[in-house]
């Protein structure tokens, strides 16, 4: 991961869905299946489905007794629903870490990522709660999620600012053959200060796989009233010409 000692499997799973959409039983299918094939990233979020996500990953852990075989990542900052609706002020993070270790059942993150930037609280706050993460031992590494280039780049110079802060292991972005923005200021970024990248919906929301190229399916995230605001972008021209090159 980046430049840091941490390693990951080259595929990972999201669990976005975990505890609303995706049933106890399929994800522990998917859980099974993960590992058995040699994969260790888990990410998740403390917002996902209200926090059953993190909940029902880390039964499924505890249950399959893996914990010593996957790398679970996860998520603080976003409060969907509220006027803040981010919060990286050291309070809140502080606090949503606490609460995301109970949900997961474990005694530390391997990876923890602010997921987004937060443009009323200072930087160095934000940075300063992920010091406090690290040194308690609830955080092995630290992450971002959702950053510019310039926000990536000047969050890892701070922590590169005075010897023995806790460096950035990685940055969250959305990145497929449908979001290639990415690649102009946060890839280049990531390589010069050694920042691992971890990309969210490779397959294009799921448009890549070409199950919409005909209509949108009704068991598929399209026709959801969750996720068809989060796929309706993609169904357009320009992602149409992509996907029939895929495909």
């Amino acid at each position: 991961m980046g430049d840091t000692g941490l390693r990951v499997s080259r595929l990972g799973i999201g669990t976005m869905t975990w505890g609303r959409d995706t049933d106890d039983h399929e994800a522990r299918d998917i859980l099974s299946a993960f590992v058995t094939a040699g994969g260790s990233l888990v990410d998740c979020a403390d917002v996902y489905a209200d926090g059953e996500s993190e909940r029902l990953l880390g039964r499924l852990i505890s249950e399959m007794d893996v914990r010593d075989r996957v790398v679970v990542a996860t998520k603080a900052v976003s409060r969907p629903g509220t006027e803040r609706r981010f919060d990286a002020s050291r309070a809140h993070l502080i606090t949503s870490l606490d609460r995301s270790l109970r949900r997961l059942g474990t005694g530390h993150i391997d990876l923890w990522q602010m997921h987004a930037w937060d443009p009323w609280t200072p930087m160095e706050e934000t940075l300063e709660a992920a010091e406090i993460a690290v040194r308690s031992g609830k955080v092995r590494y630290v992450g971002v999620s959702n950053y510019s280039g310039w926000q990536t780049a000047a969050a890892a110079m701070w922590q590169r600012a005075l010897p023995g802060r806790v460096a950035l292991a990685s940055t969250q972005v959305e990145y497929s053959l449908l979001a290639r923005g990415v690649e102009r200021e946060v890839i280049p970024a990531c390589r010069a200060l050694g920042l691992g990248v971890l990309a969210w919906s490779p397959l294009g929301r799921g448009v890549l796989t070409g199950k919409y190229r005909t209509g949108v399916p009704n068991d598929s995230r399209g026709s959801s009233a969750t996720f068809a605001s989060f796929v309706q972008p993609y169904l357009n021209d320009n992602a149409r010409g992509v996907v029939d090159a895929v495909t």
